[in-house]
């Protein structure tokens, strides 16, 4: 017997381990024939998504990829526009030498009057900053004030354009897409992960892109016995409204038969305590350290900007992805206050909760800090600030440490800055404890090596990857069968709830899903002459203009120029039987 459950797992885990191995190619194959819906109601949608330029062109990853392409087929002053945001953002991100070409990059480009990308939208003292910009006064708070003066002049007139383009009504083709139904028909499913107290969450890959996601199956019935509806509401209503690289983000919500489904990013290298307990020798190495705490400060911060108060901050729910980056997980406890509100709930995990909480006191962000003290404490010296690991103590005892006791650094690994900023995050007192005194905890000498610029935009490289070829979870035997409920009856009011729950998509995940994994791109392979609606000559004029200034070749399989065209397909159908020389006419 013991055989065959081996087996199983074995066959478990390498139909798993072979679904992240995505043949796009395949994939490609499968979805030749994917074409975008016709618009029945273009003027409904367009009301239901609104004219906000930040959600339409910065904000929604489809918007910002098509007014970026409308930019760059528009005039020269939103050609130059366009050039400039990508140029800055290079800057911005960049280290070392490569800065310093970007930035030599931006001034001989963009700052001379004779050049032909020179600002000339700027207007006033934006224009006058632009003109005498140079080595010197080449700074960040310069630049930035460079920059909204140019999103101000996008959000003008070409914004404006933007909505009457078709390229907005391809917007609009990808937001009626986008609302397609999900049900379990969108996903393969694999083996599960992991078990909790309403159901387990098992990997699944989405069919017709290859995406892979961890979905957390919510038994209804048993949601209802134990009257969880209102918990498992409010985390998928806090986890839609989350966009961070450093929390697990909700990317479709559905429901079938038996189950409240969240499909959430998938996190296949294991959580915290597991790399603290079970890898090797007890803890994590100090460069780890670091970098997890900088990531985990980091999603906390974008929590507490939305009054969003974590509650359950632990290394358990700490998950780390594919590449290596950690995430924050688990925001069943997570509770939204506006702002001046305050608590006194209970809630949390016993060693890591604040003395505000024990004290049912009432309390805001604090707590987070707290825990995360906590949690970099557990992380060097594989136990909690006042529990030792395996420790048999009553919780009562753990609480009176909490209250009571002075905080010991007995490892050897505490070097000064760890130390201290551990010592600032248990400050009992709360206006004493980092975090809750203003500013940013991020600024401490413990972070001095993290350039946060580059970590908060995915570029800084983790210290640790997991291996592709091992999965870092239990053994499926060694999840417990969850008992079925079958004494609780679903009614019409049950169903209601479930309706409500059951939104699909969510919007900026799923647009992500569409261009990470080529599905965007393959449906904008067209040839121009079989488009209908699209402005057809302004897209063959840019066409050409590519040609005449050598950007583009001939030889080309596919250019971008506002739309995608298949250019052997496209001169084919032009009867263009010799290479482009001088000019190249279209009729």
């Amino acid at each position: 017997m013991g055989d065959l459950v081996g087996l199983d797992n074995l066959v478990a885990n390498t139909a798993y381990l072979r679904a992240q191995q995505i043949d796009r190619d395949a994939l490609r194959k499968q979805r030749h024939s994917l074409t975008l819906p016709k618009l029945k109601k273009s003027s409904a949608l367009q009301a239901a998504v609104g004219q906000k330029y930040e959600s339409l062109c910065e904000q929604q990853p489809i918007g910002r990829k098509l007014f970026q392409q409308f930019l760059l087929s528009s005039d020269p002053q939103c050609q130059a526009a366009a050039e400039f945001l990508e140029e800055l953002s290079h800057w911005i991100f960049a280290e070392d030498e490569a800065r310093e070409k970007a930035k030599q990059s931006i001034l001989a480009t963009f700052c001379h009057p004779e050049s032909r990308r020179f600002l000339s939208y700027l207007t006033g003292e934006d224009a006058e900053r632009c003109k005498h910009l140079s080595d010197e006064n080449f700074n960040e708070v310069v630049m930035d004030q460079i920059r909204e003066a140019t999103r101000n002049f996008l959000r003008g007139k070409p914004f404006s354009e933007y909505l009457k383009s078709p390229f907005f009504y391809r917007f609009l083709q990808w937001k009626e897409y986008e609302k397609q139904k999900i049900n379990d028909k969108y996903f393969y499913e694999f083996r599960t992960l992991g078990k909790g107290g309403f159901g387990e969450v098992c990997a699944v890959q989405v069919k017709h892109t290859g995406q892979m996601y961890a979905c957390k199956k919510l038994d209804k019935r048993c949601l209802k016995k134990k009257s969880g509806e209102r918990l498992a509401l409010l985390e998928k209503q806090i986890l839609e409204k989350v966009n961070s690289l450093f929390i697990v983000n909700l990317a479709y919500a559905y429901d079938n038969t038996t189950h409240l489904c969240l499909v959430m990013d998938l996190m296949n290298g294991g959580d915290l305590r597991f790399h603290i307990y079970k890898l090797g020798e007890r803890g994590i190495c100090m460069e780890r350290v670091v970098y997890y705490t900088a990531q985990i400060t980091t999603g906390i911060l974008h929590l507490h900007s939305m009054d969003i108060v974590y509650r359950d901050m632990k290394p358990e729910n700490v998950l780390l992805d594919g590449k290596g980056q950690c995430r924050l997980s688990d925001l069943g406890l997570a509770v939204e206050l506006p702002k001046g509100k305050m608590v006194c709930q209970k809630a949390g995990t016993t060693g890591y909760m604040a003395p505000e909480i024990l004290r049912q006191e009432y309390y805001r962000t604090s707590v987070d800090w707290w825990a995360l003290g906590c949690s970099i404490y557990e992380m060097v010296a594989a136990r909690l600030p006042f529990k030792d690991f395996r420790e048999k103590v009553q919780n009562d005892e753990v609480t009176r440490r909490t209250l009571e006791d002075e905080c010991k650094f007995e490892h050897k690994r505490f070097d000064a800055p760890t130390k201290d900023i551990i010592s600032r995050f248990l400050k009992r007192k709360v206006e004493h404890r980092l975090g809750c005194r203003g500013g940013d905890p991020r600024s401490h000498m413990f972070f001095k090596n993290i350039n946060f610029h580059r970590l908060e935009a995915g570029l800084l490289d983790p210290p640790w990857m997991p291996k592709s070829n091992v999965v870092y979870a239990k053994d499926t035997d060694e999840f417990t069968d969850t008992s079925e409920v079958h004494d609780v009856e679903l009614n019409a009011k049950d169903e209601k709830f479930f309706k409500e729950f059951s939104t699909g998509a969510v919007s900026i995940r799923w647009q992500q899903e569409m261009i990470d994994s080529g599905v965007f791109d393959d449906a904008f392979i067209v040839s121009i002459t079989s488009l209908s609606h699209l402005d057809r000559p302004k897209c063959l004029h840019v066409f050409v203009n590519k040609l005449h200034n050598g950007c583009v070749s001939l030889n080309s399989s596919r250019i971008t120029v506002g739309i995608c065209i298949n250019v052997p397909h496209l001169l084919e159908r032009l009867k263009v039987l010799q290479k482009c020389h001088a000019c190249l006419l279209l009729t």
